[in-house]
Protein backbone atom coordinates (compact mmCIF):
# COMPACT_ATOMS: atom_id res chain seq x y z
CA UNK A 1 0.00 0.00 0.00
CA UNK A 2 1.20 3.59 -0.62
CA UNK A 3 2.99 5.83 2.00
CA UNK A 4 0.71 8.63 0.49
CA UNK A 5 -2.61 6.81 0.95
CA UNK A 6 -2.13 5.87 4.61
CA UNK A 7 0.33 8.13 5.86
CA UNK A 8 -0.30 7.60 9.68
CA UNK A 9 -0.33 3.93 8.90
CA UNK A 10 -4.16 3.44 10.62
CA UNK A 11 -5.44 0.99 8.14
CA UNK A 12 -1.77 -1.88 8.67
CA UNK A 13 -4.19 -1.91 12.12
CA UNK A 14 -6.74 -3.75 9.92
CA UNK A 15 -9.36 -1.84 11.74
CA UNK A 16 -11.90 -3.00 8.73
CA UNK A 17 -13.54 -6.08 8.58
CA UNK A 18 -16.37 -7.67 6.52
CA UNK A 19 -18.66 -10.43 5.82
CA UNK A 20 -20.75 -11.75 2.88
CA UNK A 21 -24.28 -12.56 3.32
CA UNK A 22 -25.67 -15.66 1.25
CA UNK A 23 -28.37 -12.75 0.08
CA UNK A 24 -24.98 -11.21 -1.66
CA UNK A 25 -24.85 -8.15 1.02
CA UNK A 26 -21.38 -6.89 2.30
CA UNK A 27 -21.40 -6.38 5.97
CA UNK A 28 -18.50 -3.82 7.20
CA UNK A 29 -17.25 -3.48 10.59
CA UNK A 30 -14.89 -0.68 12.17
CA UNK A 31 -13.00 -2.34 15.40
CA UNK A 32 -16.05 -5.23 15.59
CA UNK A 33 -18.31 -2.84 15.31
CA UNK A 34 -21.18 -3.29 12.39
CA UNK A 35 -21.19 0.09 10.14
CA UNK A 36 -22.61 -0.05 7.35
CA UNK A 37 -24.22 -2.56 4.77
CA UNK A 38 -23.26 -2.72 1.10
CA UNK A 39 -25.93 -4.27 -1.09
CA UNK A 40 -27.02 -4.85 -4.77
CA UNK A 41 -24.82 -3.73 -7.58
CA UNK A 42 -22.56 -2.07 -5.36
CA UNK A 43 -22.12 -4.81 -3.01
CA UNK A 44 -21.39 -7.38 -6.26
CA UNK A 45 -18.78 -4.10 -7.30
CA UNK A 46 -17.28 -4.31 -3.83
CA UNK A 47 -17.13 -8.28 -3.55
CA UNK A 48 -15.27 -8.43 -7.09
CA UNK A 49 -13.01 -5.78 -6.20
CA UNK A 50 -11.48 -7.37 -2.99
CA UNK A 51 -11.47 -10.77 -4.43
CA UNK A 52 -7.75 -11.40 -5.00
CA UNK A 53 -7.09 -8.89 -2.80
CA UNK A 54 -3.95 -9.01 -0.25
CA UNK A 55 -5.26 -7.58 3.65
CA UNK A 56 -4.04 -3.98 3.12
CA UNK A 57 -5.40 -3.37 -0.14
CA UNK A 58 -8.82 -5.21 1.42
CA UNK A 59 -8.51 -2.40 4.12
CA UNK A 60 -8.02 0.37 1.73
CA UNK A 61 -11.37 -0.80 -0.48
CA UNK A 62 -13.64 -1.28 2.90
CA UNK A 63 -12.09 2.09 3.68
CA UNK A 64 -13.10 3.55 0.29
CA UNK A 65 -16.95 1.75 0.62
CA UNK A 66 -17.66 3.41 3.86
CA UNK A 67 -16.52 6.65 2.98
CA UNK A 68 -14.24 6.81 6.19
CA UNK A 69 -11.11 7.18 3.66
CA UNK A 70 -8.67 10.29 4.52
CA UNK A 71 -7.65 11.74 1.39
CA UNK A 72 -4.58 13.50 2.86
CA UNK A 73 -5.82 17.20 3.48
CA UNK A 74 -7.58 16.58 6.39
CA UNK A 75 -6.13 17.25 9.81
CA UNK A 76 -5.39 14.51 12.09
CA UNK A 77 -5.63 17.06 15.15
CA UNK A 78 -7.33 20.22 15.84
CA UNK A 79 -4.63 23.39 15.02
CA UNK A 80 -3.93 25.79 17.37
CA UNK A 81 -4.19 29.06 17.14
Amino acid sequence: MSDNIDKHQKLREAPFDFQITKDQRVLIYWHSKQIKIVAGKAAQKLIAGIDGLDDDEIQLALAKATGNFKRGNERSHKSHK
